[in-house]
This record gives structure tokens, C-alpha cells and sequence, in this order.
């Protein structure tokens, strides 16, 4: 062994000399095409040899320092050392990566290298606003360009494989990870699983050997995001239709796109963990779309089936997961425990194993980890990349395009540049560490830019500051949960003082960052600690007030919605999460965003969503109590889906199809004339929704099926074309088969789902 890994080690001291290498282990000979290569080390590898690549662990050591002694750790060095680790996730920095990758290519037999995993959700040291905030830009080459300055620092640093993006379509504002997802529609994610994914990885698969890519991973398949109750990890109980039609267009699109890995979710669909289910992973991605990178577990799920009760030890739930598809176990030590024995005893085919083997090493081939290992481990590029002003440059235009004006009463907005007198209140509005937002690991605390430094960059008002009261506490302990300040009032009168005296007041409130994200799901939406009572207190004194919202979930805000006049929807914005606010405060940027999901009014219409069915009772026709709403509350959103406004206005006519009758396959060609009628140029997100009148199963009252991003001068008219393809016109029957029927489409064009020209055409 010692022979064969002195060999190894000589050889990658020489790794520009490709001769040389082919002549003495061929699967590193780079001329030969990648399918063959993994033919030839497979060729060479021990059945524990190809168990290990499918097993993953979590960094459990600080690797520049010494070798773990005693317990688990000890045990999972060894593995490392004996070539049965096939991932890392956690394990980041140029110096901690590099020395990790070093023992799994020089000390283990056959040299494979580790791909190195890591959470990066909404960027790597330099942050994006969270990804939910980046969908209400609607703008893919922006959100592109946000997965491409994570992938440029994590690469930087090593990484080279992000547990990113998160398309799990959600329909309920109470699960926390709507955060980390692209909303509740299906079209509108499918696009910003494209544009993230291509971030990540580039346009093309051979983009992937750039050293400022990474591989992506779509996540959770499938279902996560309509866990009952809003409870994370719970339960899910879907029909087929709502499977095919809104959860797994995101994960066909992501598949299309190219991305190389995906990861099964923590929920039972039809009574099976996603991490055992064949038809998800078997039936559906690996045989119908013929996805063929390789499925990772989240983590531990693969031992969770022990506890959801379908498996009954960890070696019946290792062979339900293999044969069900999951290629890599993350972090339930089961696959290195218990696989070997499995496939010896005949419980587990060892040609499945070969399988995910050959997908994994696929991965590392393309990545071109076995040509270089240490391409990402450049101390020079992670100095030069982290943090540097492109990068934030582009997460500040990111945070600007990701605002929504919800509201804009009284001409309170944008704000003077001078002889204004502003009341800034809200501890929020002085924080550092919360715009920063949930899953932002490998960020430092308190780097984010504060709404007051970036109202501080205006000089020529008069600009007075005051907390009203503390949002939190601190955390409880021995726990990650926030306590927060139900009680303390004593900072209300100095705000109060301060808002009585100014000319308009900006308060910042909302969620704390981490009150958003895994495991925190919440049963009231509205604004948590004494907000609420703080922001009644001071429009008593100062109704002039501008509602600035950090959140990372739609909040349900009807008293605000009724009596402020201005509410600005700043979710959590990332690192310049200041700069951006501040500079579309005062007009230097006119706020173009729109909602990626719909607010509710209170927390008992949850779920809500904008493409809903009519029920057969849809409206009050008889004038009597027996249809479908509340008796309490209107069953219409706060503010829908699609819904944003801007500094300016705009005036849609001119609705045009090209033809009133077509046949299948021919193409709908449909045109309106936008005109910006205010007094600022701007840009607004034109919204195309259609609605399949009957069909053989019913369907939405509405449908978005295109969107444009179009950029208006003041007093300037453009034409906007859609068209409309079977691809959009069809749906999924219960089985799965995609179906394009005849019959009358209605057609709605304009700036929300609630508003818009209307015209309609038939399907022959």
C-alpha cells in the first residue's frame, strides 16, 4: 500500500505531464472521454472502495491541525485515510480544503479525490438577499449573476459543490424555508431554477471545469414545501395533480438545465420517505427524465426512515435508500456500516452500487477534480475574490432589484434629498447582523450594511435615530431559539419624541433574520415583540410614515395595510441590505420588484395562492350565506401574487391574440402596448396569465404562463409579445402524461395576478 500510494503521490507532483500519467494510471489520461475513465477506475476499486465514494461526512476535525484521537471522530479519520469518504460538506477555506483533499489523494489507495460540499443559499462571505427576496425581482439575469458571485467566492475558498438552489414551490408563509425557495408558483420557479443553476455551473455542462463554477444541487425532492400545518419535516399529503402540475416542474427544469445533483427531502409523499421512495427517484427522475448526475440525502434522513416507521434498523433503511435511488448518504454513517454486508448477503445488487458510484465519480470527472484536486485551492484567487467591490457591487444591484413598494399614499416617497426632517425608529433599522438573513454560514456576524448607514450617506436632511424597543432578547438556552421583548416599552417615549418632531418617519420592522429558515416555522405572521404596539404609538403622534418590512415570509399586516400610507417590502437583503434601502428610500432607484407569493390578510387563509380553483360555489350569485369564503375577512390576499408598484405608473391596452381560433402545435401570438404615464422612468414586470376554461381536469382560474421585464422612459409606449406554445397550454393528468386539450383559453395581461386586459382564444 505504501508503494502504490508513494506512486500516486509522485505522479500528481506531476500533473501537467499528461503522457506520463496515462502511462501509469489510465484513468487520469484527460484525452480519454469521461465515461471511459470511470470504466477504468472502477475497474480497480474494492466493493468498500465503492461504498466510500457514496458515503459523506461533515467536517469533524479542524484538519490543519492533528489527527483526531479517540471516539467517532478517530474512527471517521480512518475511513478518510482508507478511501471510504467519498464527500465533505463544512469543511471550507483554501488551507482546511486543501489539506483534507491532500489524504484523499495521497494516502488513500486509489487517490480519488473528495468533492467538497457547502450550504451556499444566498451567497458565500459576500451575501444576496435571500433567495424568496431575489425572486421578487423577476429578473433571471440578475438572479443569474447572484448564483454566479456565490460560486465565484465558495470556489475561492474551495468549495466546489453548493446545496443550492432550493426549488421547493410553497403555498403556506408559514414554513420557514420559503425563504431559501422562489415562491408559489411553478413557471416563475422553473425560470429561477434555470438562472441559478447556470450561475453556479455555467451555461453548458464543460462549463463545470472552469475553476469559478460549481456543481449545483436541486433540492428537496420532492414535496418539502407543502409540509402540513407549515410544521418543517412534517408530514405531506398531496393529490397527483398537485405533484405533477406545481412541485415537480421546478425539479424537470433544474434536470434540463443540466444540474448535476439533486437532494431528496426529509417528508413522506404517499406514505414513503422521499429518501426511500423508488417512484420519485427511479420511476420519475433517473428513468422518465433521465437525470444522470447523482442524488444526495439531507442530512441524516437516510436513519430518519427508522423514525417515520418504515424502516426498522438502520441496514433495512440503508437498502431501502440504495434501492430506492439515493446515491450519497450525508451524515447517517449508514452506507459505510452497513452496505458492504447488504450487497454480500444478496439484499442489495452490487450493480446498483456501481451505479451511484459511476454517477459520483461522473461528477468529479466534470468538475475535473481527478485532473487537478486541487484547482480550488488557489490562497492567492480566495484573498483577491472574497469580498472584493464586483462582487459587491452586484449583491447591492441585486438587493435594490428585490424590493417591493407595496403601498405609496400622501407622496411620501421617494423622500427629499434636502430640508427634510426624518425620524429613522426600529431596533431593525440599526442592525448589522440580521439583514444578513437565515442560512448565511460561512458570512461573518454584523458585516451587513444597516439601514441607518445607508440613510447616513444622505447628508442634507436632518436625520434622528431612535430604537423605540429592542426586537430580542437574546437566545435560550442550551437552545437556537430567539427570546424575544414582549414586555419592554421604555425607548416608546424618546421614539415618539423624535417622530412628533420630523417632517416623516421610516420605520424599519419585521422578522429577525433568524427567524426565517430549517426548523422554524411559525403559527402567526404578524410583527413579532411589542412592533406592533410601537408602530400604533407612533402614527398616533406622526401618521407620515414610511413601513420599511424585513422578513423572510409574507407577514400578515392588515392594520398597516389599512392606516400607514407607505409600506416597503425589504425581506432580508444581504450585505449591502443599507445601500439599497436607503438608495430606493430617496428615488436614486425606482423600485421595480413583485411579489413571488401572496401575503395573506390573517394567518387562517393560509395557505393561499393566487392560482387557485373555483369551487362550484365560487361567487355569492343566490345572495345568501352558502359560498365559498369567510364570514370574517374577504378571502382575496393583503397584496397578491405579481403585485408591486413603482414611482411611477403604467397604462396597458391594446391587448392583441393574432388569431381567434388554432390549432394544436401552432403557436399563440399575443401583444400589448405598455406606457409609463408617471413622471420617473422605470421598469415593469409584464405578467401573462392564462386560464384553460374546461378540461378533462379542472384547472386554475389562472395560470402564469410568461413574464417580461421591460424598461419604460417617462412618457414612453413599448409592444410586448408573448407566445404561447403546447408547452404552456398543457397540464398533467394523474398518471403523469402531459396533455394539450381542446377547448376555449381566457387570456389576462397586466402588472399583478389580480389585475389586467382580458381577450381569449380557441384550441381546435
Amino acid at each position: 500500500m505504501k508503494n502504490n500510494t508513494l506512486i500516486i503521490a509522485g505522479i500528481f507532483t506531476l500533473i501537467t505531464t499528461g503522457t506520463m500519467i496515462a502511462q501509469k494510471i489510465p484513468h487520469l489520461d484527460k484525452t480519454k472521454p469521461i465515461e471511459e475513465r470511470i470504466d477504468l477506475l472502477m475497474k480497480q476499486m474494492t466493493l468498500e472502495e465503492k461504498v466510500g465514494q457514496m458515503n459523506q461526512y461533515n467536517g469533524f476535525w479542524e484538519v490543519t491541525g492533528p489527527a483526531p484521537k479517540g471516539g467517532n471522530a478517530e474512527l471517521k479519520y480512518k475511513h478518510l485515510r482508507d478511501g471510504w469518504v467519498g464527500s465533505m460538506l463544512s469543511v471550507r477555506g483554501v488551507k482546511e480544503v486543501k489539506a483534507v483533499q491532500k489524504i484523499a489523494v495521497e494516502e488513500t489507495r486509489l487517490g480519488i479525490p473528495l468533492i467538497i460540499g457547502f450550504d451556499v443559499i444566498h451567497g458565500y462571505k459576500t451575501l444576496s438577499p435571500i433567495p424568496l427576496a431575489e425572486a421578487a425581482s423577476w429578473d433571471m439575469e440578475a438572479i443569474k449573476k447572484s448564483a454566479q458571485v456565490a460560486a465565484d467566492e465558495a470556489s475561492a475558498s474551495g468549495i466546489n459543490w453548493t446545496f443550492g438552489p432550493n426549488v421547493d414551490i410553497s403555498q403556506d408563509a408559514r414554513w420557514g424555508r420559503v425563504m431559501e425557495g422562489a415562491g408559489e408558483d411553478p413557471y416563475l420557479g422553473s425560470k429561477i431554477a434555470i438562472a441559478r443553476i447556470t450561475g453556479f455551473q455555467g451555461d453548458t455542462r464543460a462549463d463545470l471545469q472552469k475553476v469559478n463554477t460549481i456543481a449545483a444541487c436541486a433540492k428537496h425532492f420532492a414535496a418539502y414545501g407543502f409540509a402540513e400545518s407549515g410544521r418543517d419535516y412534517n408530514t405531506v399529503d398531496i393529490s397527483n395533480s398537485k405533484l405533477y402540475n406545481t412541485v415537480l416542474p421546478p425539479f424537470k427544469a433544474a434536470t434540463d438545465a443540466g444540474v448535476r445533483t439533486m437532494m431528496n427531502s426529509f417528508n413522506i409523499l404517499n406514505g414513503v420517505p422521499a429518501t426511500g421512495n423508488s417512484f420519485l427517484q427511479r420511476d420519475i427522475l433517473k428513468g422518465k427524465w433521465k437525470f444522470d448526475g447523482f442524488v444526495v440525502s439531507d442530512w441524516a434522513s437516510v436513519r430518519e426512515m427508522i423514525a417515520h416507521g418504515f424502516a426498522k434498523d438502520g441496514a433495512d433503511a440503508t437498502a431501502k435508500a440504495v434501492n430506492a435511488g439515493s446515491d450519497m448518504d450525508m451524515e447517517s454513517h449508514l452506507y459505510v456500516e452497513e452496505l458492504v454486508k447488504l450487497v454480500k448477503e444478496g439484499k442489495v445488487k452490487e450493480a446498483l452500487v456501481d451505479d451511484a458510484v459511476r454517477r459520483i465519480l461522473r461528477v468529479k470527472f466534470e468538475l475535473g477534480l481527478f485532473d487537478d484536486p486541487y484547482k480550488y485551492c488557489d490562497e492567492k484567487r480566495e484573498k483577491a475574490t472574497i469580498g472584493n467591490k464586483a462582487n459587491n457591487d452586484a449583491v447591492l444591484d441585486m438587493a435594490k432589484k428585490s424590493i417591493v413598494l407595496l403601498k405609496n399614499e400622501k407622496g411620501l416617497l421617494p423622500l427629499k434629498k434636502s430640508g427634510q426632517k426624518i425620524a429613522l425608529i426600529g431596533a431593525l433599522a440599526n442592525d448589522k447582523n440580521s439583514p444578513l438573513g437565515s442560512w448565511r454560514i460561512a458570512s461573518d456576524d454584523n458585516t451587513a450594511v444597516s439601514v441607518l448607514e445607508g440613510m447616513q450617506q444622505y447628508k442634507d436632511n436632518q436625520l434622528t435615530f431612535e430604537k423605540g424597543a429592542d426586537l430580542i432578547l437574546g437566545k435560550a438556552a442550551f437552545v437556537d431559539e430567539l427570546v424575544f421583548n414582549t414586555t419592554d416599552k421604555t425607548g416608546f417615549d424618546a421614539a415618539k419624541k423624535a417622530a412628533a418632531n420630523a417632517d416623516v418617519v421610516v420605520m424599519v420592522m419585521g422578522e429577525h433574520g433568524f427567524q426565517s429558515g430549517e426548523g422554524r416555522s411559525r403559527t402567526n405572521l404578524d410583527l413579532p415583540s411589542v412592533q406592533q404596539e410601537l408602530l400604533e404609538e407612533i402614527y398616533k403622534v406622526n401618521p407620515n410614515i414610511v413601513l420599511v418590512l424585513n422578513n423572510g415570509r409574507p407577514l400578515a399586516l392588515p392594520w398597516a395595510a389599512e392606516h400607514i400610507p407607505t409600506i416597503i417590502e425589504a425581506w432580508h437583503l444581504g450585505t449591502q441590505t443599507g445601500n439599497a434601502v436607503a438608495q430606493v428610500l430617496y428615488g436614486d432607484y425606482n423600485p421595480s420588484g413583485k411579489l413571488p407569493m401572496s401575503f395573506p390578510r390573517n394567518v387562517g387563509q393560509v395557505p393561499i395562492y393566487y392560482n387557485n380553483y373555483n369551487t362550484g360555489r365560487p361567487v355569492n350569485s343566490d345572495k345568501n350565506v352558502f359560498w365559498s369564503h369567510y364570514t370574517d375577512v374577504e378571502k382575496t390576499p393583503l397584496y397578491p401574487f405579481g403585485f408591486g408598484l413603482s414611482y411611477t405608473t403604467f397604462d396597458y391596452k391594446n391587448l392583441q391574440i393574432n388569431r381567434t381560433a388554432f390549432a394544436k402545435g401552432e403557436p399563440v401570438v399575443v401583444s400589448v402596448d405598455i406606457t409609463n404615464t408617471g413622471n420617473y422612468d422605470g421598469k415593469e414586470v409584464a405578467q401573462l396569465y392564462i386560464q384553460d376554461v374546461a378540461a378533462s381536469l379542472a384547472r386554475p382560474i389562472k395560470e402564469l404562463k410568461g413574464f417580461e421585464l421591460v424598461t419604460l422612459k417617462k412618457g414612453e409606449t413599448k409592444t410586448v409579445t408573448f407566445t404561447l406554445t403546447d408547452k404552456e397550454l398543457g397540464f398533467f393528468d394523474n398518471e403523469g402524461n402531459y396533455l394539450v386539450e381542446s377547448g376555449a383559453f381566457k387570456i389576462r395581461i397586466g402588472g399583478s395576478s389580480d389585475t389586467g386586459l382580458e381577450s381569449g382564444f380557441e384550441l381546435q
